[in-house]
């Protein structure tokens, strides 16, 4: 069973920095594209990066464009998101996700398989 466990969620002051890491059992990453997504109270889901399977493709969000940074470590099966200059804003649960088709896609139907979210908070 495929099976992804996100980590390094926490309460940060404006301006602070974390990163959320995104572990697999069960399968192998490499195999996979994966997004990392958010969500709000009372907001939809959004797509905030994603990476293909190959690392040589990522995306990010014009939100969180120059201040995020996606990267997989394969042999480490895990995929880690470097929040820095963190905002208000950003405040949400984030989740990770893996696409068999291997691509970069920060669109949620294209995610077959989903971690259980880490929650961060951006606040003073």
């Amino acid at each position: 069973q495929l099976q992804l466990v996100e980590s390094g969620g926490g309460l940060v002051q404006p301006g602070g920095s974390l990163r959320l890491s995104c572990a697999a059992s069960g399968f192998t990453l490499y195999y996979y594209g994966i997004g990392w997504f958010r969500q709000a109270p009372g907001k939809e889901r959004e797509g905030v990066s994603c990476i293909s399977s190959s690392g040589g493709s990522t995306n990010y969000a014009d939100s969180v464009k120059g201040r995020f940074t996606i990267s997989r470590d394969n042999a480490k099966n895990t995929v880690y998101l470097q929040m820095n200059s963190l905002k208000p804003e950003d405040t949400a649960v984030y989740y990770c996700a893996a696409d068999v088709k291997k691509r970069c896609s920060r669109a949620p139907p294209d995610f077959g398989s989903w971690g259980q979210g880490t929650q961060v908070t951006v606040s003073s």
